[in-house]
């Protein structure tokens, strides 16, 4: 095992401690997500050996590449990437969490395939807080009525919501999106969905304004595995 990820995990943790103390929360209400899409099997497992069992990735296809190389371990595999209702039956099978449920069509499909393998899975929805074209998610006003609609699809157990900030260097433009997020947390909770309580949002570039703004799940990946290689192999 190379030092390097130790010590890249020990900084990213140091910072996670620091802001939470900064703004009088426990530490241990703030988890990391390891996204190790791009990073290949042994980066996963280097990763678990220092104690990260959870792993967010994006593509179904890329996931079930490395699933047979890791099956010894006892991973949480998290699919954070922008899901197809046609993939819904691999999803289905493979993962134990959606954080990218953006739609009724795809719930009651992904509900349905579930049933099919006999499993429930808990799910955040991907709310769209930014006004960038390119980003997936629900728009926040129709949240209200989503929330509703998901219980009748027992096998998907929500339990929060998740949003990309916009990409920019502004800071008070990114704190908004996360603000944003914890305000419809909070209005969903008031109107009963006691159990949405999470909010994925935060990642390497901004993670410490997400946690100032109320994240309980922050999604890391290149300050962990180092810097992604997205050209094909």
């Amino acid at each position: 095992m190379s030092d390097s990820m130790k010590q890249r995990l020990d900084a990213i943790r140091m910072r996670m401690a620091q802001v939470c103390a900064r703004v009088g929360r426990d530490a241990a209400d703030v988890h990391l997500l390891a996204v190790s899409k791009t990073f290949d099997a042994n980066a996963i497992r280097e990763a678990a050996a220092l104690g990260l069992n959870a792993f967010g990735e994006s593509r179904l296809q890329e996931l079930r590449d490395k699933l047979p190389q890791l099956a010894d371990l006892d991973l949480r595999w998290v699919l954070i990437g922008h899901l197809q209702t046609n993939k819904a039956k691999d999803a289905a099978r493979w993962v134990h969490e959606v954080q990218s449920l953006d739609r009724l069509a795809l719930a009651e499909v992904l509900h349905r395939r579930l049933q099919d393998e006999g499993r429930s899975i808990d799910v955040l929805v991907q709310v769209k807080t930014s006004p960038e074209p390119s980003k997936f998610g629900l728009d926040p006003a129709d949240l209200p009525d989503f929330l509703d609609a998901l219980k009748g699809f027992p096998a998907l157990r929500v339990k929060g919501l998740m949003t990309l900030a916009i990409n920019a260097d502004d800071e008070q433009a990114v704190r908004g999106c996360f603000r944003r997020l914890r305000q419809l947390r909070d209005e969903a909770q008031a109107a009963g969905h006691d159990d949405v309580r999470r909010l994925s949002m935060g990642m390497t570039g901004d993670f410490e304004w997400a946690i100032e703004e109320g994240a309980t799940d922050i999604r890391i990946g290149s300050a962990l595995f180092g810097v992604r290689d997205y050209a094909p192999h």
